[in-house]
C-alpha cells in the first residue's frame, strides 16, 4: 500500500517544470546543510546562541538515531529499486530508505528553532521566520516523495522523529552551558 500511495502522489504532482525546483529544494536538505547553516547563523549572536545550540543538538540526535542507527537496523530498500512505476527523478541514493533523514533533520531543526523562538519571546518579532522554518521542513519532506526516493511511511516517521527530537533537546538540562 505504501508503494501505491507513492505512485499516486507522483501521478498527481510530478510535472516537468516542477522537478528541477523540487530537486534544488531537496538538495538544500542534503547532509542537513541548510539546517547546519541556520544553526551556525544562530550561534553567531549571543541572544540567539541558545537556539543555535539546540538546533545543532537536534541535528546531531537526528543523524545518530535515524541515519546511523535506524537506517542500518531496518535496511529498507528504496522504492524506485522495487516498484517499477516509481519514477526516480534525482540521482540514486546510496543509503537505505527508512526513515527519511531529510524529513527527520528538517523537522528536528525547524521544531528546535521554533521552540526556541517561543521560549525566548521572539515569536512576534520573527513570526515570518517561524512559519518559514516549518514551511521549508514540510516542502523538503514532500520533495522526497515527489522525487521517488522515499515511501510515505519513511517520510512520516522521519517527520515524527524530527518533531520528537526537536522538542526533546529543549528538555535537556543544559542551561549552564548556554546562558
Amino acid at each position: 500500500m505504501d508503494g501505491e500511495i507513492l505512485v499516486f502522489i507522483q501521478g498527481i504532482f510530478v510535472n516537468e517544470s516542477l522537478t528541477p525546483i523540487f530537486a534544488f529544494i531537496t538538495h538544500l536538505g542534503n547532509k542537513g546543510m541548510i539546517w547546519i547553516a541556520l544553526s551556525v547563523g544562530l550561534l553567531l549572536f549571543k541572544k540567539t546562541r541558545p537556539i543555535g545550540i539546540m538546533v545543532a543538538l537536534a541535528l546531531i540526535f537526528s543523524y545518530l538515531i535515524n541515519n546511523l542507527m535506524l537506517k542500518n537496523l531496518i535496511m529498507r530498500t528504496r522504492p524506485y529499486e522495487v516498484i517499477p512505476a516509481v519514477k526516480l527523478l534525482i540521482e540514486a541514493q546510496h543509503d537505505y530508505s527508512f526513515p527519511s533523514g531529510h524529513a527527520s533533520s528538517s523537522f528536528a531543526a525547524a521544531i528546535a528553532a521554533m521552540r526556541g523562538i517561543r521560549i525566548y519571546g521572539y515569536y512576534e518579532k520573527y513570526k515570518i521566520c517561524y512559519y518559514a522554518l516549518l514551511t521549508l521542513a514540510i516542502i523538503i519532506a514532500f520533495t522526497r516523495l515527489y522525487l521517488g526516493v522515499h515511501y510515505p511511511t519513511d517520510v512520516m516517521f522521519g517527520i515524527l522523529s524530527g518533531v520528537v527530537i526537536g522538542l526533546f533537546v529543549w528538555k535537556l538540562p543544559l542551561n549552564r552551558f548556554y546562558n
